[in-house]
């Protein structure tokens, strides 16, 4: 059934005549999909197709630096050659069959683009050394740009524009937050010029309204989106006065929508900000947004733990926005678009920023809650037995992933001694730190109730408050048991670790700083505990059953963290296996691009 509550989120809009399905924005997120030179891959398009076939009006593909000199990470989309049409040209025709319009952000790492990526020295407004990281940690020292270098960059912008226009984007977004070169410019600590374009507030924002007009005079059929740094977080950045002006003068310059943002890699306490993990509250920039609203006339993006459809759409219903962009939320649930306005429960994103730091740190975009992210192609290579009885022992968050994931076709039903759903998972949220960053319990709540509505309105059967060996009936008649019980600390010290994470102990900052350490979470993980799965099957005397009838997945199995017994759980049901030859190179011949 349609959800008529959040209905204000599936209307449709239009940006510079562009017409949307629904108010729904996919920001752009750096995935390491492309190869190592740009290209395009087989696993890039899958992956923003499956955004696309579950619902997102628009589509913003990932940054892509308009010249060699702004790439800044390595396997960076590229868009500043020709070369790389074909592959972006397939990008937009997978996204366009599923109904969504796309976008793709145009962006510059100016001081923040490394050598060791781009090949060529980083430029910047000044020469300001710049804390880089990217894989590892270095200091970059950029050279100042020359009038002439500047007038080079806007033109290299202008024409990656009319690169997107070649290869169908509907539209193109500027970067101009988070301290890349767009906002170095607007940042007086980063630009500390004496000419046009330094000093005063109009000077400093005229690189990036300069590139707005020059791409509506070179393409003026294209819209252009501005991405808007509203409040950098530190004493010399930009702040938000200063940033609703700069909206202003964007508009004034050609601008036909303003995504609102926030954050800088110079933020104080941390650059976390940027993409608030859990401990920050939910719908964090909004205030920013509707600032913003109140004085443009154009449609206006925002962006910031907005993942709860019913504050997305609350935030357009009071006029705070006019578009919600979700990005993790849409890595966590690539059908988070379609389970909203039909009234479903979405899977809940833990905002434990697992996918931007583990990019960061050099590895493809993940998910923990959701294995299929960047693998799209293998799960879609797997089927789905039908038509057993399936019982699933332990209601974690393995147990429930399988069960959500196996109730169509199937009879489900989920055992748990405890009486509620969730298990040791509820008890993370009370931890000092989940994945490099602050625990906070409601995500890890919101994550298990929306998993358990899922798998009751699939028609997955629940019995909790028995331990499994009082349900002999249901083990005896399944076609097969699932366990899925996670696992159990050594020294039988579990009831002494439940009492110790329920006290404020575990959130004092001793505790914190000792288990910001990886190697002291690692241990916890994998040394403490041990999976109890060989000996459940003991205990319920189902050694004798074959391996068609048994499965013990999760930390049942192994212990381990969350991402690898929720990974455990979606290749146990959905049976992924590996898409047979998915390179670059191959897909590089498939659509006529050469190194």
């Amino acid at each position: 059934m349609p959800d008529t509550q959040n209905a204000a989120l599936f209307a449709p809009i239009s940006i510079g005549g562009v017409e949307i399905r629904n108010r729904v924005v996919m920001p752009p997120m750096t995935t390491r999909y492309s190869t190592n030179a740009g290209f395009a891959t087989s696993a890039t398009v899958a992956y923003y197709q499956a955004r696309a076939r579950g619902g997102v009006g628009l589509i913003t593909v990932e940054m892509a630096a308009p010249e060699v000199a702004g790439r800044h990470r390595f396997h960076e989309l590229g868009i500043y050659h020709d070369k790389f049409l074909p592959g972006l040209e397939t990008i937009v025709k997978a996204i366009h069959e599923e109904g969504a319009r796309a976008s793709i952000q145009l962006g510059h790492g100016g001081s923040r683009a490394r050598r060791a990526v781009s090949g060529v020295q980083p430029v910047a407004p000044s020469a300001i050394p710049t804390p880089v990281f990217e894989i590892e940690k270095e200091i970059a020292h950029p050279e100042a740009m020359t009038q002439e270098r500047i007038e080079e960059t806007i033109e290299a912008f202008v024409s990656a524009a009319g690169r997107a226009k070649k290869a169908g984007f509907d539209m193109v977004e500027l970067h101009g937050a988070h301290g890349y070169l767009i906002s170095q410019f607007l940042s007086p600590s980063e630009n500390t010029r004496t000419d046009e374009f330094g000093g005063s507030l109009r000077n400093r924002a005229r690189f990036g309204l300069r590139i707005i007009e020059g791409i509506k005079a070179a393409v003026p059929e294209l819209p252009v989106i501005y991405r808007l740094g509203a409040e950098d977080f530190y004493a010399d950045g930009i702040h938000t006065e200063d940033a609703y002006v700069v909206a202003e003068w964007a508009v004034e310059s050609g601008a036909d929508a303003i995504s609102v943002t926030a954050g800088h890699y110079r933020s104080q306490p941390g650059a976390e900000i940027m993409i608030p993990p859990m401990k920050w509250k939910e719908g964090i920039f909004l205030d920013m947004a509707a600032a913003v609203k109140s004085r443009v006339n154009v449609p206006v993006i925002g962006v910031g733990r907005l993942g709860d459809p019913e504050l997305a759409s609350r935030a357009i219903r009071e006029g705070k926005l006019d578009m919600t962009a979700i990005g993790r939320p849409l890595l966590a649930d690539a059908e988070w678009v379609n389970k909203a306005q039909s009234g479903n429960p979405v899977r809940s994103c833990l905002s434990c920023n697992h996918c931007v730091n583990n990019m960061r740190g050099g590895d493809n975009l993940s998910c923990v809650v959701n294995p299929t992210t960047g693998r799209e192609l293998e799960f879609a290579a797997g089927g789905l037995a039908t038509g057993r009885k399936i019982v699933v022992i332990g209601a974690g968050p393995a147990g429930l992933s399988y069960a959500a994931l196996t109730a169509a076709g199937n009879t489900v039903c989920v055992l748990d001694k405890r009486d509620h759903a969730g298990g040791n998972f509820l008890l993370t949220g009370k931890a000092p730190i989940f994945n490099d960053v602050e625990a906070a319990e409601p995500s890890f709540v919101a994550y298990i109730a929306n998993l358990e509505k899922e798998c009751r309105r699939a028609g997955v059967r629940f019995h909790l408050g028995k331990p499994a060996h009082a349900r002999t009936e249901l083990l005896q008649e399944a076609d097969l048991i699932v366990i899925a019980a996670g696992a159990r600390y050594r020294g039988g010290v579990g009831p002494l670790v439940e009492k110790i994470l329920n006290t404020r102990f575990m959130k004092s900052g001793a505790v914190k700083k000792v288990f910001s350490n990886h190697k002291v979470r690692d241990f916890f993980y994998y040394r403490f505990r041990i999976g109890r799965g060989s000996s459940l099957v003991r205990s319920l005397g189902l050694t004798h059953l074959p391996s068609d009838r048994l499965m013990i997945i999760g930390d049942a199995a192994q212990a381990g963290k969350a991402r690898e017994a929720i990974t455990s759980a979606f290749e146990a049901a959905l049976n992924p296996v590996a898409a047979a030859n998915i390179d670059s190179f191959q897909f590089e011949r498939n659509i006529g691009v050469q190194k």
